[in-house]
């Protein structure tokens, strides 16, 4: 039998996210797992000057406390879940801090949304889903947006 107790959710707070998140929580549910919920703030230092000089005072904290915020509000925000919960912003590149964040925390399972690009979108914005399916220890479903979600015939 498959053992689960840590279940890791990586959010962007999208839609796309949300519908994952509703898969993380039905499986910490039904193995009676953990729920890590992480937030990934991108690198600070690929903003350099002369941008950096345009942004707004407290832009840093002003992103931390958002991503703080949000996460203190999910799952609750997206359906009701009642099992153990842990929360955690990090900052760097997202799926380097994906898998990290699950080895660290001996995460059994990793699941998270896909945003369905493809072509020369993909291309430009590669795959945080890619990356992480492709170098994680664990298991990762991918949850595809809303309109290919999964009904029983």
């Amino acid at each position: 039998m498959v053992n689960v107790k840590h279940i890791l959710h990586p959010t962007d707070f999208s839609d796309n996210s949300n519908e994952a998140l509703k898969y993380a929580c039905s499986f910490a549910t039904q193995f009676g797992a953990d729920l890590h919920l992480i937030h990934v703030i991108s690198d600070s230092g690929l903003i350099q000057p002369p941008i950096a000089g345009f942004l707004p005072p407290g832009f840093y904290e002003q992103r931390n406390q958002f991503a703080n915020e949000e996460l203190a509000t999910l799952p609750e925000k997206v359906l009701n879940f009642s099992g153990s919960v842990v929360r955690n912003v990090c900052e760097g590149t997202p799926f380097v801090e994906i898998i990290r964040y699950s080895k660290e925390n001996a995460i059994d399972m990793i699941v998270m949304g896909t945003h369905g690009y493809s072509g020369l979108k993909h291309l430009i914005l590669g795959s945080v889903a890619e990356n992480v399916v492709r170098n994680a220890h664990c298991s990762v479903l991918t949850v595809h947006p809303k309109k290919h979600e999964f009904v029983v015939p």
